[in-house]
Parts: C-alpha cells; structure tokens; sequence
C-alpha cells in the first residue's frame, strides 16, 4: 500500500471512528470545506439509506447532527475495503456491517440491539490539511428474505 492510499484509508476508518463515538466536531473537521474542490464539483454531497442527495457542508453537517442525536450506539465492521487514488481525488468503497442499539429498556444499559449492511462509496479530495471527506453514498444491501419478500408482495420494507 502506498503512502497516498494509507493516508486515505487513515481518513474513512477516522470517519467511522467519529461517528462511533459521536464526535460531531470531528466529523466536522473530516469533510471538504464548500469551494475547496476543484472548478464546479466543489460542494459536499451525502446520501444516507434511503434519503434524497444532500448538496452543501451546512446540509450535510446538519445530517450528522440529526442521525447523531437519534442513535443511541452505533459500531462500523468495514468489509471488502478497496481504495482507489489518483494525483488529489480518492475512492474508497467498503460493505458497512452496521450494528445499531435503540433507546435502553428499563432495567437496562443498552436497548436491543440490530445489525444491518450497506455498500458505501466515500470520495476524498487533498487539501494542504489532508484528506478530505467530499462524498458519502450509503445504500442497503437487501438479503435474499427481502428480495423474495419484496417479489412476493409482502413485506420487503428497507432497513433505513
């Protein structure tokens, strides 16, 4: 692994890492700054399961905002990692094995817990202060029950 594809693979697992642990300000620090990509692509853009794109640093912050204040634990196991660099722009793409806990039960530390998968697609940009978060696209991975649930007539609903 080169120099250039360790420090983007530095950049996603921190991006994971903070949203693990809820640190909204380091999320914040992770992603392009409005205007600092290259000639019209410079915006950030975001797409969660099953949400619209998100155009726009104070959109897609505000997300993160949102999805942090509602999660009460979240853990990111990141398979089939592949990442891709060229000269300022980067690609990475993983499977997101997400496990989920709600709101704990009474009696409780932690509320039950849900694993979930998603393919993701997180694209970098270089800048003088590292690599920078530009895109993220996260989409579910439907399993074998959903897709039949889903040809079936019944049930099939996303996991987002």
């Amino acid at each position: 692994m080169t120099s250039q594809t360790e420090a983007v693979t530095q950049a996603n697992t921190a991006f994971y890492e903070a949203m693990e642990r809820g640190d909204y300000d380091e999320l914040s620090a992770l992603w392009l700054d409005d205007g600092s990509g290259p000639d019209s692509w410079s915006d950030v853009s975001c797409v969660h399961p099953g949400w619209q794109v998100l155009t726009g640093r104070g959109e897609v912050l505000r997300s993160y905002a949102a999805l942090m204040a509602q999660i009460e634990y979240i853990q990111y196991f990141l398979t089939d990692l592949k990442v891709r660099a060229s000269g300022d722009t980067a690609v990475v793409t993983c499977t997101e094995n997400i496990l989920l806990g709600g709101p704990s039960e009474e009696g409780s530390d932690l509320g039950p817990l849900v694993g979930q998968q998603f393919v993701a697609t997180n694209v970098f940009h270089r800048t003088p202060d590292g690599w920078k978060m530009w895109a993220h696209h996260s989409s579910p991975v439907l399993s074998d029950s959903d897709e039949e649930d889903s040809e079936g007539g019944e049930g099939g609903e996303s996991p987002a």
